[in-house]
């Protein structure tokens, strides 16, 4: 590959402008040409960056290196399956697919045509979750909360698929288990998917989540809580803030309580707890999750080798989406009122 890959963003959209910014940002890529659907869009940002516009992915398959697709996802697959072909690097704005079948479908292809596909999960490139995975938790139980106010974006999708998928990606990924029994409840308020949804998902190697997502909140929250045998966390995404409360730092706790034989822990209540807790401040990064997420995928172009999301991860992280979402659906809420 040349020292300066040619990149092209399909979908400039609200990621697919971002994926655009970058790669004309990025010393290593020359943004070539951006594709839309739309004719005034492409020319808008093929004037604001210097490149050329096309209409249809077809026409650039000579000219690039690299692409980024984030055009609604029921055309991921109609988009990407002639780039797959080519074995031309492509970096899938998430979720991977509209489903399963679809999913594996693009999984097939990069397996068949042995392509570089990666899938835009950018909070797997959150500094708040790089913190956690660095110190190399074994997280037993997790709890998410993802709410904001309705955005009127991806309202032909439910909360699910729209918003818990970043919770299921970075779910998935700390607990490192595929096998999982799903309950779940939602409730569509706006339309006929679900704009609240709930799901508690036991993972065969004893970990429980418990998931919430809402885009009808009057706030926007993006949390997360580990807990482990010898640690808790709590981080909040938004902020990019979070804190870790470690048993080993915590063991004169433990042993003032042995030392002193009380038989009943109210014999402390005088004794305040908080002071006497060990809380560390996680160390987080300053950096743009969707810049460390495509030079991830550069690098992967380049060498075959990447921490970003695989298509299998990907494809993963739908399967899990679509369970919950058959949860909700087979719980009939709404058929118990």
């Amino acid at each position: 590959m040349p020292n300066k890959l040619r990149a092209a963003v399909v979908g400039v959209g609200h990621m697919g402008k971002h994926h655009a910014r970058l790669y004309h940002e990025l010393e290593e890529t020359e943004l070539v040409v951006v594709v839309d659907h739309d004719p005034a869009k492409a020319q808008e940002f093929a004037q604001k960056y210097g490149c050329r516009c096309e209409t249809d992915v077809n026409a650039i398959m000579s000219q690039v290196d690299v692409v980024s697709i984030a055009v609604p996802t029921v055309v991921h697959a109609e988009v990407a399956r002639p780039l797959i072909e080519a074995r031309i690097p492509v970096l899938i704005e998430k979720p991977l697919a509209q489903d399963v079948p679809t999913a594996q479908r693009i999984l097939d292809w990069s397996r068949k045509f042995d392509s570089v596909i990666q899938v835009g999960h950018s909070e797997r490139f959150n500094p708040v979750v790089q913190a956690v995975k660095r110190m190399g938790v074994t997280p037993k139980f997790i709890e998410t909360h993802r709410i904001s106010p309705f955005t009127f974006r991806s309202a032909d999708v439910g909360v699910v698929f729209d918003m818990m998928i970043h919770d299921i990606d970075i779910v998935l990924h700390l607990v490192q288990e595929i096998d999982f029994e799903v309950d779940a409840v939602g409730v569509n308020v706006l339309g006929p998917c679900e704009d609240i949804a709930n799901a508690r998902v036991r993972f065969a190697n004893g970990s429980v989540v418990n998931m919430t997502a809402s885009r009808l909140a009057l706030k926007t929250e993006r949390k997360i809580r580990i807990f482990c045998p010898d640690a808790y966390l709590s981080m909040d995404y938004q902020n990019r803030t979070g804190i870790a409360i470690k048993k080993d730092a915590n063991l004169d706790l433990l042993t003032m309580a042995r030392e002193r034989n009380y038989e009943d822990l109210s014999q402390m209540q005088n004794v305040d707890f908080g002071s006497l807790v060990n809380v560390e401040p996680l160390v987080i990064e300053d950096a743009e999750p969707l810049r460390m997420e495509i030079e991830s995928f550069l690098h992967a172009a380049r060498d075959r080798d990447s921490s970003g999301v695989s298509v299998e991860e990907g494809a993963a992280a739908v399967d899990l989406a679509a369970r919950i979402v058959e949860a909700v659906s087979a719980h009939g809420w709404r058929d118990r009122i």
